[in-house]
């Protein structure tokens, strides 16, 4: 059975986002202190997962997908991926300014997906 190209898509970009916000945001919690270096290796160390997941979710999405549509679908997962690490990981408050972000991102994923 094959699974379809959206369901890969999407669950690779929301894998390899996982990894980016890591990458991009854990060593304000886990290398304060550490030179930036330090959190510069650890933090591209992880980044190297990210694109070992982004690189094939891109290359499947874009047998089906505009090149627009796929740069939408990521900033919408990137959204969903950040807000629960933002307030889980890194013990920020939830801000309704989320919400209004979301709702702009479904603006631009409807406008991008209508043709």
């Amino acid at each position: 059975m094959q699974i379809p190209v959206i369901i890969q898509t999407v669950g690779l970009l929301a894998l390899s986002n996982i990894f980016m916000t890591v990458a991009w945001y854990g060593h304000l919690k886990n290398f304060a202190g550490k030179a930036w270096w330090v959190a510069a290796l650890v933090s591209w160390s992880i980044a190297l997962f990210e694109y070992l997941l982004q690189v094939p979710a891109n290359r499947i999405g874009y047998s089906e997908f505009s090149l627009a549509q796929l740069k939408i679908m990521q900033e919408a997962i990137t959204l969903v991926v950040f807000v629960p690490f933002a307030m889980i990981y890194m013990s920020q408050p939830f801000k309704l300014d989320y919400v209004w972000a979301a709702l702009c991102l479904v603006g631009a994923v409807y406008f991008i997906f209508r043709t």
